[in-house]
Protein backbone atom coordinates (compact mmCIF):
# COMPACT_ATOMS: atom_id res chain seq x y z
CA UNK A 1 0.00 0.00 0.00
CA UNK A 2 1.21 3.89 -1.10
CA UNK A 3 1.83 5.90 1.86
CA UNK A 4 -0.12 8.98 1.54
CA UNK A 5 1.40 11.99 0.05
CA UNK A 6 0.72 13.91 3.70
CA UNK A 7 2.47 11.58 5.61
CA UNK A 8 5.43 11.08 3.07
CA UNK A 9 5.66 14.75 3.60
CA UNK A 10 5.50 15.01 7.60
CA UNK A 11 7.65 12.52 7.90
CA UNK A 12 10.82 13.99 5.38
CA UNK A 13 9.68 17.09 7.34
CA UNK A 14 10.16 15.99 10.90
CA UNK A 15 13.44 14.07 9.39
CA UNK A 16 14.81 17.75 7.86
CA UNK A 17 14.06 19.60 11.28
CA UNK A 18 15.33 16.84 14.06
CA UNK A 19 18.87 16.63 12.13
CA UNK A 20 19.02 20.37 11.64
CA UNK A 21 21.33 22.09 13.76
CA UNK A 22 19.89 23.94 15.44
CA UNK A 23 18.01 21.28 16.53
CA UNK A 24 20.55 19.38 18.18
CA UNK A 25 21.56 22.53 19.67
CA UNK A 26 18.24 22.88 21.41
CA UNK A 27 18.71 19.74 22.82
CA UNK A 28 20.57 20.89 26.49
CA UNK A 29 18.14 23.18 26.63
CA UNK A 30 15.44 20.89 26.41
CA UNK A 31 17.21 19.27 29.33
CA UNK A 32 17.27 21.66 31.60
CA UNK A 33 14.05 22.77 30.87
CA UNK A 34 12.32 19.42 31.71
CA UNK A 35 14.47 19.50 34.57
CA UNK A 36 13.66 22.49 36.31
CA UNK A 37 9.80 21.99 35.29
CA UNK A 38 9.83 18.18 36.51
CA UNK A 39 12.45 17.98 38.26
CA UNK A 40 15.54 14.44 38.16
CA UNK A 41 12.08 12.44 36.80
CA UNK A 42 11.42 14.62 34.15
CA UNK A 43 15.38 14.82 33.04
CA UNK A 44 15.46 11.13 33.10
CA UNK A 45 12.16 10.62 30.61
CA UNK A 46 13.94 13.31 28.44
CA UNK A 47 17.00 11.77 28.40
CA UNK A 48 15.37 8.72 27.37
CA UNK A 49 12.85 9.59 25.39
CA UNK A 50 14.74 11.90 22.79
CA UNK A 51 16.90 9.23 21.93
CA UNK A 52 14.20 7.00 21.44
CA UNK A 53 12.23 9.74 19.06
CA UNK A 54 15.47 10.24 16.74
CA UNK A 55 15.63 6.30 16.79
CA UNK A 56 12.47 5.92 15.39
CA UNK A 57 12.73 9.46 13.02
CA UNK A 58 15.80 7.08 11.65
CA UNK A 59 13.91 3.93 11.08
CA UNK A 60 10.97 5.94 9.13
CA UNK A 61 14.02 7.54 7.42
CA UNK A 62 16.13 4.50 6.34
CA UNK A 63 12.78 3.10 4.93
CA UNK A 64 12.09 6.26 2.97
CA UNK A 65 15.48 6.05 1.71
CA UNK A 66 14.68 2.39 0.95
CA UNK A 67 11.30 2.93 -0.41
CA UNK A 68 13.54 5.53 -3.25
CA UNK A 69 16.46 3.36 -3.53
CA UNK A 70 16.70 1.57 -6.94
CA UNK A 71 16.44 -2.09 -6.88
CA UNK A 72 19.75 -3.03 -8.58
CA UNK A 73 20.04 0.13 -9.90
CA UNK A 74 16.44 -0.65 -11.97
CA UNK A 75 13.22 -0.59 -10.58
CA UNK A 76 10.55 -3.13 -11.68
CA UNK A 77 8.18 -2.09 -14.55
CA UNK A 78 4.95 -2.10 -12.17
CA UNK A 79 6.75 -0.33 -9.48
CA UNK A 80 8.51 2.34 -11.80
CA UNK A 81 4.63 3.11 -12.92
CA UNK A 82 3.99 3.47 -8.81
CA UNK A 83 6.85 6.00 -8.45
CA UNK A 84 6.22 7.79 -11.29
CA UNK A 85 2.62 8.03 -10.53
CA UNK A 86 3.91 9.84 -7.19
CA UNK A 87 6.34 11.96 -9.32
CA UNK A 88 3.65 13.23 -11.50
CA UNK A 89 0.98 14.07 -8.57
CA UNK A 90 3.73 15.73 -6.75
CA UNK A 91 4.78 17.80 -9.48
CA UNK A 92 1.05 19.49 -10.01
CA UNK A 93 0.86 19.69 -6.53
CA UNK A 94 3.97 21.89 -6.22
CA UNK A 95 3.96 23.49 -9.66
CA UNK A 96 7.51 22.78 -9.80
CA UNK A 97 8.25 20.91 -13.50
CA UNK A 98 9.36 17.11 -13.33
CA UNK A 99 10.25 15.10 -16.47
CA UNK A 100 9.85 11.66 -17.83
CA UNK A 101 12.76 10.57 -20.54
CA UNK A 102 12.69 7.40 -22.77
CA UNK A 103 16.62 6.09 -23.40
CA UNK A 104 17.20 4.00 -26.23
CA UNK A 105 20.62 2.11 -27.44
CA UNK A 106 20.71 2.78 -31.24
CA UNK A 107 21.34 -0.33 -33.78
CA UNK A 108 20.35 -2.90 -30.61
CA UNK A 109 19.53 -5.83 -33.63
CA UNK A 110 22.62 -5.19 -35.39
CA UNK A 111 24.60 -5.59 -32.06
CA UNK A 112 22.60 -9.00 -31.64
CA UNK A 113 23.38 -10.08 -35.59
CA UNK A 114 27.29 -8.70 -35.13
CA UNK A 115 27.77 -10.08 -31.37
CA UNK A 116 25.30 -12.61 -30.20
CA UNK A 117 22.92 -12.43 -27.22
CA UNK A 118 25.80 -12.99 -24.44
CA UNK A 119 27.61 -9.93 -25.79
CA UNK A 120 24.79 -8.01 -26.55
CA UNK A 121 23.63 -8.37 -22.76
CA UNK A 122 26.67 -6.57 -21.74
CA UNK A 123 26.40 -4.15 -24.12
CA UNK A 124 22.52 -3.04 -22.56
CA UNK A 125 23.98 -4.03 -18.83
CA UNK A 126 26.76 -1.46 -19.46
CA UNK A 127 24.26 1.18 -21.36
CA UNK A 128 21.98 0.77 -18.12
CA UNK A 129 24.89 1.29 -15.73
CA UNK A 130 26.02 4.35 -17.61
CA UNK A 131 22.16 6.26 -18.18
CA UNK A 132 21.73 5.57 -14.28
CA UNK A 133 25.06 7.15 -13.05
CA UNK A 134 23.91 10.67 -14.60
CA UNK A 135 20.52 10.90 -12.84
CA UNK A 136 20.33 11.90 -8.90
CA UNK A 137 20.24 9.45 -6.48
CA UNK A 138 16.25 10.05 -5.73
CA UNK A 139 15.53 9.60 -9.43
CA UNK A 140 13.58 6.45 -10.72
CA UNK A 141 14.21 4.44 -13.82
CA UNK A 142 13.22 0.70 -15.20
CA UNK A 143 14.11 -0.90 -18.48
CA UNK A 144 11.89 -1.84 -21.04
CA UNK A 145 12.90 -4.35 -23.45
CA UNK A 146 16.46 -5.24 -24.62
CA UNK A 147 17.50 -1.75 -25.22
CA UNK A 148 15.26 0.65 -23.80
CA UNK A 149 15.09 2.42 -20.72
CA UNK A 150 12.19 4.98 -18.39
CA UNK A 151 13.18 7.84 -16.64
CA UNK A 152 11.39 9.72 -13.66
CA UNK A 153 12.76 13.27 -12.78
CA UNK A 154 11.32 14.03 -9.59
CA UNK A 155 10.18 17.56 -9.21
CA UNK A 156 12.57 20.46 -9.10
CA UNK A 157 12.34 23.91 -9.54
CA UNK A 158 15.52 24.62 -12.01
CA UNK A 159 14.39 21.74 -14.39
CA UNK A 160 13.24 23.58 -17.78
CA UNK A 161 13.73 22.54 -21.45
CA UNK A 162 17.42 23.40 -21.45
CA UNK A 163 17.69 21.61 -18.30
CA UNK A 164 16.69 18.40 -20.19
CA UNK A 165 18.73 18.94 -23.05
CA UNK A 166 21.74 19.14 -21.02
CA UNK A 167 20.59 16.36 -19.30
CA UNK A 168 19.78 14.30 -21.92
CA UNK A 169 23.07 15.22 -23.92
CA UNK A 170 25.35 14.25 -20.97
CA UNK A 171 23.72 10.29 -21.22
CA UNK A 172 25.17 10.81 -24.60
CA UNK A 173 28.11 11.65 -24.46
CA UNK A 174 28.70 9.20 -21.55
CA UNK A 175 26.77 5.99 -23.61
CA UNK A 176 29.35 6.73 -26.50
CA UNK A 177 32.58 5.63 -24.48
CA UNK A 178 33.24 2.29 -26.23
CA UNK A 179 32.45 -0.84 -24.68
CA UNK A 180 35.36 -3.56 -24.37
CA UNK A 181 34.00 -6.98 -25.92
CA UNK A 182 36.51 -9.62 -26.73
CA UNK A 183 39.61 -7.26 -26.43
CA UNK A 184 37.82 -4.97 -29.32
CA UNK A 185 36.04 -1.64 -28.45
CA UNK A 186 32.82 -1.66 -29.07
CA UNK A 187 30.96 1.68 -29.69
CA UNK A 188 27.43 2.85 -28.59
CA UNK A 189 25.29 5.73 -29.05
CA UNK A 190 21.78 6.49 -27.91
CA UNK A 191 18.55 8.19 -29.21
CA UNK A 192 16.63 9.86 -26.30
CA UNK A 193 12.81 11.60 -26.18
CA UNK A 194 11.56 13.14 -23.36
CA UNK A 195 8.21 15.18 -21.87
CA UNK A 196 8.17 17.43 -18.86
CA UNK A 197 4.68 17.16 -16.85
CA UNK A 198 4.15 20.58 -18.05
CA UNK A 199 3.89 19.99 -21.41
CA UNK A 200 1.27 17.36 -20.22
CA UNK A 201 -0.54 18.57 -17.18
CA UNK A 202 -4.02 17.46 -17.85
CA UNK A 203 -3.39 13.88 -18.32
CA UNK A 204 -2.47 10.99 -16.80
CA UNK A 205 0.81 8.98 -16.27
CA UNK A 206 0.04 5.99 -19.02
CA UNK A 207 -0.04 9.18 -21.40
CA UNK A 208 2.69 10.98 -20.36
CA UNK A 209 4.88 7.77 -20.79
CA UNK A 210 3.53 7.40 -24.47
CA UNK A 211 4.65 11.11 -25.00
CA UNK A 212 8.11 10.46 -23.69
CA UNK A 213 8.03 7.74 -25.96
CA UNK A 214 6.68 9.15 -28.82
CA UNK A 215 9.09 11.68 -28.86
CA UNK A 216 11.86 8.83 -28.63
CA UNK A 217 10.15 7.53 -31.80
CA UNK A 218 10.91 10.63 -33.49
CA UNK A 219 14.38 10.95 -32.20
CA UNK A 220 15.47 7.20 -33.93
CA UNK A 221 13.40 8.12 -36.62
CA UNK A 222 16.19 11.13 -37.12
CA UNK A 223 18.74 8.93 -35.40
CA UNK A 224 21.02 7.87 -34.75
CA UNK A 225 22.18 9.54 -31.18
CA UNK A 226 19.23 12.31 -31.64
CA UNK A 227 17.32 13.96 -29.13
CA UNK A 228 13.65 14.84 -29.28
CA UNK A 229 11.38 16.86 -26.85
CA UNK A 230 7.22 16.28 -26.90
CA UNK A 231 5.21 18.43 -28.22
CA UNK A 232 2.08 19.18 -29.66
CA UNK A 233 3.26 18.56 -33.19
CA UNK A 234 4.53 15.13 -31.76
CA UNK A 235 1.25 14.38 -30.64
CA UNK A 236 -0.31 14.61 -34.09
CA UNK A 237 2.65 12.31 -35.80
CA UNK A 238 2.07 9.88 -32.88
CA UNK A 239 -1.49 10.00 -33.95
CA UNK A 240 -0.65 9.33 -37.30
CA UNK A 241 1.82 6.84 -36.71
CA UNK A 242 -0.71 4.84 -34.14
CA UNK A 243 -3.11 5.24 -36.71
CA UNK A 244 -1.52 3.80 -39.02
CA UNK A 245 -0.12 0.94 -37.05
CA UNK A 246 -3.86 -0.15 -36.22
CA UNK A 247 -4.37 0.21 -40.27
CA UNK A 248 -1.32 -2.00 -40.79
CA UNK A 249 -2.97 -4.70 -38.19
CA UNK A 250 -6.32 -4.59 -40.10
CA UNK A 251 -4.89 -5.33 -43.73
CA UNK A 252 -3.40 -8.01 -43.20
CA UNK A 253 -6.32 -9.50 -41.95
CA UNK A 254 -8.09 -8.36 -44.64
CA UNK A 255 -6.12 -8.96 -47.05
CA UNK A 256 -4.87 -5.31 -48.50
CA UNK A 257 -1.33 -6.61 -47.56
CA UNK A 258 0.01 -8.88 -50.45
CA UNK A 259 2.75 -9.94 -52.59
CA UNK A 260 3.20 -8.66 -55.94
CA UNK A 261 5.42 -10.78 -57.93
CA UNK A 262 8.65 -10.08 -59.92
CA UNK A 263 9.47 -12.31 -62.38
CA UNK A 264 13.33 -14.23 -62.50
CA UNK A 265 14.77 -15.48 -65.95
CA UNK A 266 16.95 -17.73 -67.19
CA UNK A 267 19.76 -16.20 -69.47
CA UNK A 268 20.41 -19.46 -71.21
CA UNK A 269 16.83 -20.85 -71.55
CA UNK A 270 15.22 -17.42 -71.61
CA UNK A 271 12.36 -19.31 -70.08
CA UNK A 272 10.84 -17.75 -66.30
CA UNK A 273 12.72 -19.56 -63.48
CA UNK A 274 10.73 -18.09 -60.72
CA UNK A 275 9.38 -15.08 -59.39
CA UNK A 276 9.99 -13.10 -56.50
CA UNK A 277 7.09 -12.02 -53.61
CA UNK A 278 7.33 -8.67 -53.20
CA UNK A 279 5.26 -7.18 -50.31
CA UNK A 280 2.69 -4.67 -50.86
CA UNK A 281 0.07 -2.35 -49.15
CA UNK A 282 -2.99 -2.14 -51.33
CA UNK A 283 -4.33 1.06 -49.21
CA UNK A 284 -7.55 2.17 -50.23
CA UNK A 285 -7.15 5.63 -49.82
CA UNK A 286 -3.12 6.04 -50.34
CA UNK A 287 -3.00 3.80 -53.22
CA UNK A 288 0.41 1.00 -53.02
CA UNK A 289 2.48 1.40 -50.40
CA UNK A 290 6.20 -0.31 -50.81
CA UNK A 291 7.42 -1.93 -47.71
CA UNK A 292 9.81 1.62 -47.42
CA UNK A 293 6.78 2.89 -46.10
CA UNK A 294 5.12 0.20 -43.66
CA UNK A 295 8.02 -2.13 -42.73
CA UNK A 296 9.00 0.46 -39.56
CA UNK A 297 5.25 -0.15 -38.34
CA UNK A 298 5.92 -3.81 -38.53
CA UNK A 299 8.94 -3.78 -36.30
CA UNK A 300 7.46 -1.45 -33.98
CA UNK A 301 4.41 -3.29 -33.49
CA UNK A 302 6.19 -6.33 -33.76
CA UNK A 303 4.13 -7.68 -36.75
CA UNK A 304 7.00 -8.60 -38.53
CA UNK A 305 6.34 -13.07 -38.37
CA UNK A 306 2.65 -12.08 -39.10
CA UNK A 307 3.68 -9.93 -41.90
CA UNK A 308 6.08 -13.04 -43.03
CA UNK A 309 3.43 -15.40 -42.49
CA UNK A 310 0.70 -13.45 -44.58
CA UNK A 311 3.29 -13.47 -47.60
CA UNK A 312 3.82 -16.96 -47.27
CA UNK A 313 0.32 -18.11 -47.21
CA UNK A 314 0.05 -15.76 -50.65
CA UNK A 315 2.77 -16.75 -52.46
CA UNK A 316 2.57 -20.81 -52.49
CA UNK A 317 -1.53 -20.13 -53.23
CA UNK A 318 0.38 -18.15 -56.70
CA UNK A 319 2.55 -21.32 -57.12
CA UNK A 320 -1.07 -23.71 -56.94
CA UNK A 321 -2.53 -21.64 -58.90
CA UNK A 322 -0.13 -21.37 -61.71
CA UNK A 323 0.34 -24.82 -61.46
CA UNK A 324 -3.03 -25.78 -61.60
CA UNK A 325 -3.04 -23.16 -65.14
CA UNK A 326 -0.38 -25.28 -66.39
CA UNK A 327 2.76 -22.60 -66.32
CA UNK A 328 5.63 -24.15 -65.38
CA UNK A 329 7.09 -21.76 -62.23
CA UNK A 330 9.91 -23.57 -61.08
CA UNK A 331 10.38 -21.23 -57.55
CA UNK A 332 9.25 -18.30 -55.47
CA UNK A 333 11.28 -16.48 -53.95
CA UNK A 334 10.26 -15.37 -49.88
CA UNK A 335 12.05 -12.79 -47.84
CA UNK A 336 12.41 -13.80 -44.52
CA UNK A 337 13.31 -10.99 -41.54
CA UNK A 338 15.74 -11.17 -38.90
CA UNK A 339 12.61 -11.66 -36.24
CA UNK A 340 11.71 -14.45 -38.65
CA UNK A 341 14.54 -16.64 -38.24
CA UNK A 342 15.07 -16.29 -34.70
CA UNK A 343 11.77 -17.67 -34.48
CA UNK A 344 12.87 -21.36 -32.70
CA UNK A 345 10.01 -22.67 -34.27
CA UNK A 346 10.03 -21.35 -37.85
CA UNK A 347 11.83 -24.91 -39.91
CA UNK A 348 8.44 -26.76 -38.25
CA UNK A 349 5.91 -23.83 -39.35
CA UNK A 350 7.33 -23.72 -42.71
CA UNK A 351 7.17 -27.36 -43.22
CA UNK A 352 3.64 -27.90 -42.49
CA UNK A 353 2.51 -24.09 -44.43
CA UNK A 354 4.36 -26.42 -47.39
CA UNK A 355 2.37 -29.75 -46.85
CA UNK A 356 -0.81 -27.92 -46.41
CA UNK A 357 -0.16 -26.59 -50.11
CA UNK A 358 0.88 -29.62 -51.25
CA UNK A 359 4.43 -28.63 -52.49
CA UNK A 360 7.93 -29.86 -52.02
CA UNK A 361 10.45 -27.61 -50.19
CA UNK A 362 12.34 -26.90 -53.61
CA UNK A 363 9.97 -24.46 -54.81
CA UNK A 364 11.11 -22.52 -52.22
CA UNK A 365 13.76 -19.83 -52.40
CA UNK A 366 14.15 -18.55 -48.58
CA UNK A 367 16.10 -15.13 -49.48
CA UNK A 368 18.34 -13.87 -46.89
CA UNK A 369 19.98 -10.55 -46.43
CA UNK A 370 23.45 -10.91 -46.67
CA UNK A 371 24.00 -8.66 -43.91
CA UNK A 372 22.67 -11.52 -41.32
CA UNK A 373 25.19 -14.06 -43.35
CA UNK A 374 27.79 -11.34 -43.00
CA UNK A 375 27.54 -10.92 -39.20
CA UNK A 376 28.07 -13.36 -36.13
CA UNK A 377 24.00 -14.54 -36.13
CA UNK A 378 23.47 -16.32 -32.93
CA UNK A 379 22.40 -20.24 -32.50
CA UNK A 380 18.54 -19.98 -33.68
CA UNK A 381 19.23 -18.44 -37.12
CA UNK A 382 22.30 -20.90 -37.61
CA UNK A 383 19.92 -23.66 -36.85
CA UNK A 384 17.17 -22.02 -38.46
CA UNK A 385 18.48 -21.23 -42.13
CA UNK A 386 21.27 -24.64 -42.09
CA UNK A 387 17.78 -26.64 -41.07
CA UNK A 388 15.79 -25.18 -43.55
CA UNK A 389 18.45 -25.88 -46.30
CA UNK A 390 18.38 -29.82 -44.99
CA UNK A 391 14.28 -29.18 -45.45
CA UNK A 392 15.19 -28.97 -49.39
CA UNK A 393 14.73 -25.00 -49.43
CA UNK A 394 17.02 -23.14 -51.71
CA UNK A 395 18.52 -20.64 -49.74
CA UNK A 396 19.19 -17.31 -51.51
CA UNK A 397 21.64 -14.68 -50.36
CA UNK A 398 20.34 -11.46 -50.99
CA UNK A 399 22.09 -8.12 -52.22
CA UNK A 400 25.21 -10.02 -52.14
CA UNK A 401 27.95 -7.65 -52.35
CA UNK A 402 26.79 -5.00 -49.44
CA UNK A 403 27.42 -7.05 -46.52
CA UNK A 404 30.70 -8.65 -46.71
CA UNK A 405 29.50 -12.48 -46.10
CA UNK A 406 32.50 -14.27 -45.78
CA UNK A 407 32.90 -17.78 -48.34
CA UNK A 408 33.50 -20.01 -44.70
CA UNK A 409 29.44 -18.78 -44.13
CA UNK A 410 28.54 -19.09 -47.49
CA UNK A 411 29.19 -22.91 -47.24
CA UNK A 412 28.30 -22.71 -43.96
CA UNK A 413 24.68 -21.97 -44.30
CA UNK A 414 24.40 -24.49 -47.59
CA UNK A 415 23.81 -21.24 -50.15
CA UNK A 416 22.27 -22.55 -53.03
CA UNK A 417 22.10 -19.00 -54.98
CA UNK A 418 23.60 -15.41 -54.68
CA UNK A 419 21.69 -12.63 -55.43
CA UNK A 420 24.09 -9.84 -56.93
CA UNK A 421 23.16 -6.53 -55.60
CA UNK A 422 21.95 -4.06 -58.52
CA UNK A 423 24.61 -1.52 -57.38
CA UNK A 424 27.04 -4.18 -59.22
CA UNK A 425 24.56 -4.20 -62.68
CA UNK A 426 23.95 -1.10 -63.03
CA UNK A 427 25.67 0.39 -65.83
CA UNK A 428 27.83 -2.76 -66.28
CA UNK A 429 27.60 -2.87 -69.78
CA UNK A 430 28.93 0.69 -69.93
CA UNK A 431 31.56 1.36 -67.08
CA UNK A 432 34.91 -1.53 -67.18
CA UNK A 433 34.92 -1.08 -63.93
CA UNK A 434 31.50 -2.16 -62.85
CA UNK A 435 31.98 -4.71 -65.28
CA UNK A 436 35.05 -6.15 -63.59
CA UNK A 437 33.43 -6.19 -60.44
CA UNK A 438 30.40 -8.26 -61.98
CA UNK A 439 32.80 -10.51 -63.27
CA UNK A 440 34.49 -11.05 -60.52
CA UNK A 441 31.99 -11.96 -58.30
CA UNK A 442 30.29 -14.80 -61.06
CA UNK A 443 33.67 -16.40 -61.26
CA UNK A 444 33.71 -16.83 -57.53
CA UNK A 445 30.35 -18.10 -57.63
CA UNK A 446 31.08 -20.32 -60.30
CA UNK A 447 34.19 -21.82 -58.38
CA UNK A 448 31.74 -22.38 -55.94
CA UNK A 449 29.62 -24.38 -57.64
CA UNK A 450 26.69 -21.55 -56.58
CA UNK A 451 23.71 -20.59 -58.87
CA UNK A 452 23.82 -16.61 -59.72
CA UNK A 453 21.20 -14.19 -60.28
CA UNK A 454 21.53 -10.50 -61.28
CA UNK A 455 19.12 -8.00 -59.39
CA UNK A 456 18.15 -4.81 -60.62
CA UNK A 457 18.87 -5.23 -64.59
CA UNK A 458 17.02 -2.48 -66.53
CA UNK A 459 18.42 -2.34 -70.17
CA UNK A 460 19.11 -4.71 -72.85
CA UNK A 461 22.74 -4.20 -72.51
CA UNK A 462 22.94 -5.10 -68.89
CA UNK A 463 20.68 -8.46 -69.39
CA UNK A 464 23.39 -9.32 -72.45
CA UNK A 465 26.47 -8.39 -70.70
CA UNK A 466 25.27 -10.54 -67.48
CA UNK A 467 24.35 -13.63 -69.46
CA UNK A 468 28.07 -13.13 -71.22
CA UNK A 469 29.81 -13.12 -68.14
CA UNK A 470 27.76 -16.60 -67.34
CA UNK A 471 25.10 -15.46 -64.53
CA UNK A 472 22.60 -17.64 -64.45
CA UNK A 473 19.19 -16.00 -63.82
CA UNK A 474 18.32 -12.02 -64.01
CA UNK A 475 15.53 -9.88 -62.34
CA UNK A 476 14.83 -6.32 -63.16
CA UNK A 477 12.46 -3.22 -64.30
CA UNK A 478 14.35 -4.63 -67.93
CA UNK A 479 12.39 -8.06 -66.96
CA UNK A 480 9.54 -6.94 -65.68
CA UNK A 481 8.30 -4.72 -62.79
CA UNK A 482 6.27 -6.57 -59.59
CA UNK A 483 2.48 -7.22 -60.38
CA UNK A 484 -0.33 -8.56 -58.76
CA UNK A 485 -1.00 -12.13 -59.26
CA UNK A 486 -3.90 -11.51 -61.36
CA UNK A 487 -1.65 -9.74 -63.38
CA UNK A 488 1.26 -12.49 -63.54
CA UNK A 489 -0.10 -15.15 -66.52
CA UNK A 490 -1.20 -12.58 -69.01
CA UNK A 491 2.69 -11.61 -68.60
CA UNK A 492 3.97 -14.59 -69.00
CA UNK A 493 1.79 -15.27 -71.97
CA UNK A 494 3.03 -11.61 -73.68
CA UNK A 495 6.62 -12.71 -72.66
CA UNK A 496 6.86 -15.98 -74.62
CA UNK A 497 5.34 -14.92 -77.21
CA UNK A 498 8.42 -11.78 -77.44
CA UNK A 499 11.04 -14.39 -76.51
CA UNK A 500 10.63 -16.46 -79.47
CA UNK A 501 12.56 -16.49 -82.36
CA UNK A 502 15.14 -14.41 -80.27
CA UNK A 503 18.27 -15.61 -80.50
CA UNK A 504 20.07 -16.93 -77.60
CA UNK A 505 23.07 -15.26 -76.42
CA UNK A 506 26.19 -16.52 -76.23
CA UNK A 507 28.37 -16.81 -73.16
CA UNK A 508 32.51 -16.02 -72.87
CA UNK A 509 34.26 -19.06 -72.91
CA UNK A 510 37.87 -19.78 -71.40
Amino acid sequence: MRNHPFFERLIHSLISMLNSPAALAFLPALCLGAFWVGGERALVAAALGLPLIYAGVGILGVGAARANRHIGGLLANDQFNLELEKVFEAANRSGEASACIAVALDDYNQLLDLHGQAAANHVTEQFCTRVLSMIRSHDIATRIGGNKMLIGLRPAQQLDLEACIQMTGRIQSVVEDPVMLNGTGVYMSCSIGFCLSTNEPDSNVEQWIDAATGALVEAQQNGPSTIRAFSTETRRRSRIRTNLRKEFDAALTSGEICPWFQPQVSTDTGRVTGFEALARWEHPQKGVLGPHIFLPFAEQAELMERLGQTIRHHAFTAIRAWDRAGVVVPRIGVNFSSDELRDPGLTDRLKWELDHFDLTPDRLAVEVLETVFSRRPDDVITRNVTGLAALGCCIDLDDFGTGHASIASIKRFNVTRIKIDRSFVAKSDQDPSQQQLASAILTMAERLQLETLAEGVETPGEHALMAQLGCDHVQGFGIGKPMPFDQTLDWIATYRNKVNGVPKIGRQTG
